[in-house]
């Protein structure tokens, strides 16, 4: 883990501001949604991305009736309806 020699104090309502050029470095925007972990005694702030419900990977998903799916396990379910064989 890399130090950055930047500290910020938590304020009255449990927030802490994370400097814009850490947010422009990792791509996070405003309203970007972050994952947040515990790692014995630190807390990481992952930028979120959501995961295909079947194989976990996170390229290329949609969303569908509210659950995540990827462009590969589609593809995979159409064959199996075109074939015939979907849940066998």
């Amino acid at each position: 883990m890399k130090s950055t020699g930047i500290v910020r104090k938590v304020d009255e309502l449990g927030r802490v501001v994370i400097p814009i050029e850490l947010r422009r470095t990792l791509d996070i925007e405003e309203k970007d949604a972050l994952e947040i972990y515990v790692d014995g005694e630190q807390i990481i702030l992952k930028k979120y991305a959501p995961a295909c419900i079947f194989c976990d990977d996170a390229r290329d998903v949609i969303q569908y009736r509210g659950k995540n799916i990827c462009k590969n396990c589609l593809a995979e379910m159409a064959n199996s309806v075109n074939n015939g064989s979907l849940g066998k």
